[in-house]
């Protein structure tokens, strides 16, 4: 490694930490109706919009209300972007003709946008026109976003507020999330890419005559705008088919560090916005440290795997140097190990490499950041939701060893709350063994891997942690875009959104109705180091017994057999 790549490191968190404790008091302001200050401008806009929806912003929700309010919102933006795709052929701003969208791609891709994940099996550029694009997939990237955060502000108040049958009211918690934490903030990052080389027209495609004498056709398209959504909002979906990696995407090192930074930077300062919820910022300060803890074991194991020479080249000239293929070559392998690392702890799933050519351990590494719940920063809200979940969790196991009735912040778990909690547990092993376990099984489904033995068994593998994780990479080489795949994969979307928000709402109002008893000498502490380590090791453990023997089938035997 080179001082570029040490300050490229240095850079990238400093982007995410110095301004996530300001950020995340912002969000808090925001999400509970304070004047901020940028009140002035949106404040007649957010009014305008209750007006407009007959939404009276003072009449809050039950948990059971927030959760019907949640899943005809996200039902009717499934149905719009599906008929979207179906119809793209005869709606506007389709400057290339691109045809209608086959069935099965408009379920999988709608259910994609609608749940965050943003897995694609299809290019962009290739198969989507400008208005499904900015109408279908962007609108979504906003209002999927802003779902996530509304669940984790839903939770917040359940943990936060005393003896109230109410959670605040959803259509409120997303205009919000949308108007003040998302556009902001987006319209600045897109001004930003433009700048550096971004993409924004709706100009038709270039042709140009390559040096040997082909025609070459350069895709464009209002690119920057869905590229700042993308990456703010955990979303991953790339306006063209190599996603990050294409140079009108990322043209530069400082669009490189930038959007990098911008995919984490929501989650990190929502830890902070809990602290305010709950009234004590040490809560905040624990959970950012298994955060942290968590992402540099990963990106300290995928580094040290990726500057090793490949001993199945048995080259002498390549052996001092780390191995590029796959890599993005303008940037680095630091930045390409950054980059895998970062978009599989958070649900983003955008690539600047391809994680197909990643050495066998940062494979594992990827894989291990979803298959824990995405909860390493994860996505907006859902990341959050997620590593609750988990300190409740580790607060009922503390429960178990000292002989207490499990508390967290004074509020008592009993038996409906480990009973949603025990739900949880079984959403990943659900959408990622049951369903990856059907497809390897099948002989036409199983034909979509490309690669034989170990290596093969991690496509798939990938495939459908990626899904249920709702984070959207992939191993390149599987060939995902088949009707059983397809819809499958979709399920397992499905299976990993809801899987969660249902049993985090009821958990909300579950602890919403209880009093909170105050916390004496005898409570368990949760912002200590002592937690910091439960914590980590209850993410770590729950995630390995679940996952050890498909990682030892995957990766693991990949790597010992290579021979390092």
């Amino acid at each position: 490694m080179h001082s570029y790549d040490y300050g490229l490191i240095l850079a990238f968190f400093a982007l995410v930490l110095i301004p996530a404790p300001f950020l995340g008091r912002f969000y808090y302001r925001v999400m509970e109706g304070q004047r901020t200050w940028l009140s002035p401008v949106l404040g007649p806009v957010e009014c305008g919009c209750y007006r407009l929806a007959g939404v009276d912003p003072a009449v809050e929700q039950s948990w059971q209300q927030y959760t019907l309010a949640l899943l005809a919102f996200n039902l009717a933006g499934f149905v719009l972007l599906f008929a979207i795709l179906l119809l793209q052929g005869y709606l506007p701003l389709n400057t290339e003709q691109l045809p209608n969208m086959e069935w099965t791609q408009a379920f999988n891709t709608a259910v994609s946008f609608m749940t965050n994940t943003n897995w694609q099996s299809y290019s962009g550029e290739a198969s989507l026109s400008y208005l499904s694009q900015m109408v279908g997939l962007t609108v979504q990237n906003f209002v999927s976003a802003a779902t996530g955060l509304a669940v984790l502000v839903a939770l917040c108040r359940g943990i936060g507020r005393k003896t109230t049958q109410t959670l605040g009211n959803f259509w409120v918690d997303m205009t919000r999330a949308t108007l003040y934490g998302l556009l902001p903030l987006c319209l600045l990052l897109a001004l930003f890419l433009v700048w550096q080389g971004v993409p924004q027209t709706f100009a038709h495609y270039v042709h140009g005559i390559t040096m040997q004498g082909a025609d070459q056709v350069i895709p464009l398209g209002p690119a920057a705008s869905q590229i700042a959504i993308k990456q703010l909002g955990t979303n991953g979906g790339g306006f063209f088919g190599v996603n990050s990696a294409h140079p009108f995407e990322n043209p530069t090192a400082w669009s490189n560090l930038f959007e990098l930074a911008s995919i984490i930077l929501i989650p990190a300062a929502l830890v902070f916005t809990f602290g305010h919820y709950v009234k004590d910022l040490r809560q905040s300060r624990a959970i950012i440290a298994c955060m942290l803890a968590l992402f540099l074991i990963g990106g300290a194991t995928s580094l040290w795997a990726e500057y090793q020479p490949n001993p199945a080249l048995n080259n002498a000239a390549v052996e001092q140097t780390a191995p590029l293929e796959g890599k993005e070559a303008r940037f680095g392998t630091t930045a390409t190990v950054l980059w895998s690392v970062t978009t599989t702890a958070a649900s983003n799933g955008s690539v600047n490499a391809m994680h197909d050519s990643l050495n066998p351990l940062s494979g594992m590494v990827s894989l291990v950041n979803m298959m824990v719940g995405e909860v390493i920063f994860g996505g907006v809200g859902a990341g959050l939701y997620g590593m609750l979940l988990n300190v409740l969790i580790a607060v009922f196991l503390a429960g178990l060893m000292i002989g207490r009735t499990p508390e967290y912040l004074g509020k008592k778990l009993g038996a409906r709350e480990v009973q949603l909690l025990v739900v949880t547990l079984l959403v990943m092993p659900v959408s990622v063994l049951v369903l990856g376990a059907v497809a390897a099984s099948l002989p036409g489904p199983a034909s979509a891997v490309s690669n034989p033995g170990a290596h093969g068994f991690s496509q798939l593998l990938y495939a459908y942690t990626s899904a249920g994780a709702n984070n959207g990479s992939a191993f390149g080489g599987f060939g995902a875009n088949t009707p059983f795949h397809n819809l499958m994969l979709g399920l397992g979307m499905l299976i990993g959104r809801f899987g969660y928000i249902l049993p985090v709402l009821a958990l909300a109002g579950s602890l919403a109705l209880k009093r909170t008893a105050p916390i004496g000498q005898n409570s368990f502490p949760t912002h200590g180091p002592l937690f910091v380590t439960l914590l980590t090791v209850t993410i770590l453990l729950v995630g390995g017994l679940t996952f050890l023997p498909t990682l030892a089938l995957g990766p693991i035997a990949e790597h010992l057999s290579m021979g390092f």
